[in-house]
């Protein structure tokens, strides 16, 4: 079908988009012999993994189902790293992973009996305490107090016998510059245990798809672990890989007035796109403009009991109406992986749009799948 056929409220994956990103990622691993992950948490429709697959390395989990999902659906190297890993999990862990990161020395000598069995890649997250975000701490994995990783003061190098590598994930959205200013603090505080070991992950929060992203600054910051310690070097971006790849299709159901034009979609921030609440951010709305800025302006909302179900304020050149289609943009990004079923909404179907344009359908909910959530 074609794309203005599709239902509503209805997840579009582009496949020529996706496939753009992936080629940037992987010229990357060409120039430099790095590998490049996929971090599922940020992105996790596995009908696209065959072609993820054909230009990553493989994929990266925070715990045992997407382990498993990566395990299943793209069987490439399958890394895995939890802030803390359950007993009665660990044994299954260990036998779909080739890289498990554990998050403190107290983990490591907990499986340390499960770990010498496995036989596996043995990696310890470090936190170089080297904030590089401004603003909200939510996403600052280096802010005081933070759960992730062990600092300088709690580094037990007699403890490292069976660890082959290092990870460290400090940014989220940013560009290259900060890993820069990270790896000073990675060298200053661990500098002297890098040689030592084979490998080091770069963790996520690279926005290398992004347009003015400082590709050669990447390159350079990898080579310089590769060429100074001879490591091997990975990241494992999940934004980056399907960035302003997806849609997210939606209709007008209601307009009303209330000191300001409303229209009622039927789509929702809280349930469909929830990073619009917890980032919070204003996702891209096509034909569009901020508020003013075209003749009407409305305060887009979902059909949700929640009075915060707000998308945001966007004008159009003509005044909205019921079944009028809106599409935002950047939807493929920690939306299909934290949508929720809240006031029993309906999840949206998912799709993908071939390299000719036309759509196809993967997958619609129903009432069946907001039951099956209940008991």
């Amino acid at each position: 079908m074609r794309f203005e056929e599709l239902p509503t409220p209805c997840y579009v994956i582009d496949e020529a988009l996706l496939e753009r990103n992936l080629k940037i990622l992987n010229g990357v691993m060409e120039r430099t012999g790095c590998r490049i992950l996929l971090a599922q948490k940020a992105f996790s429709m596995y009908a696209m993994y065959p072609m993820i697959g054909k230009y990553l390395s493989g994929t990266a989990a925070s715990g045992l189902y997407e382990a498993k999902l990566g395990y299943e659906e793209m069987g490439k190297e399958n890394h895995v790293y939890s802030p803390a890993y359950r007993k009665d999990e660990i044994d299954e862990i260990l036998s779909i992973c080739d890289h498990i990161i554990f998050n403190s020395f107290s983990q490591l000598e907990r499986f340390k009996d499960n770990i010498r069995k496995a036989g596996k890649n043995i990696g310890l997250r470090i936190n170089p305490e080297c904030s590089t975000q401004e603003g909200n701490g939510m996403y600052d994995p280096c802010v005081a107090g933070s759960r992730f990783g062990v600092t300088l003061k709690n580094f037990r190098p007699d403890l490292l016998e069976g660890v082959s590598g290092l990870h460290f994930h400090t940014l989220c959205e940013q560009n290259a510059d900060a890993l820069e200013k990270t790896l000073d603090a990675v060298e200053e505080k661990f500098g002297q245990w890098l040689p030592q070991f084979e490998w080091i992950n770069f963790g996520g929060g690279h926005h290398i798809t992004k347009e003015g992203y400082d590709l050669g600054l990447l390159e350079k910051c990898i080579k310089r672990m590769q060429q100074k310690y001879g490591l091997l070097v990975y990241l494992e971006p999940g934004e980056a890989v399907a960035l302003n790849a997806g849609f997210l299709v939606t209709t007008v159901l209601e307009t009303m007035e209330n000191e300001i034009d409303i229209a009622i979609l039927d789509t929702s921030a809280t349930c469909h796109m929830p990073d619009v609440l917890e980032v919070p951010y204003r996702p891209p709305l096509f034909g569009s403009g901020e508020a003013g800025e075209k003749t009407h302006t409305y305060r887009l909302g979902g059909p949700t009991c929640l009075t915060g179900d707000i998308i945001g304020d966007y004008s159009f050149d003509q005044p909205l109406e019921s079944g009028d289609r809106l599409v935002f943009g950047d939807m493929a990004i920690y939306s299909m992986v934290k949508n929720n079923t809240f006031n029993g909404m309906a999840l949206p179907s998912i799709a993908i749009r071939d390299k000719h344009g036309e759509c196809r359908i993967l997958h619609k909910f129903g009432y069946q799948d907001f039951k099956d959530r209940l008991s």
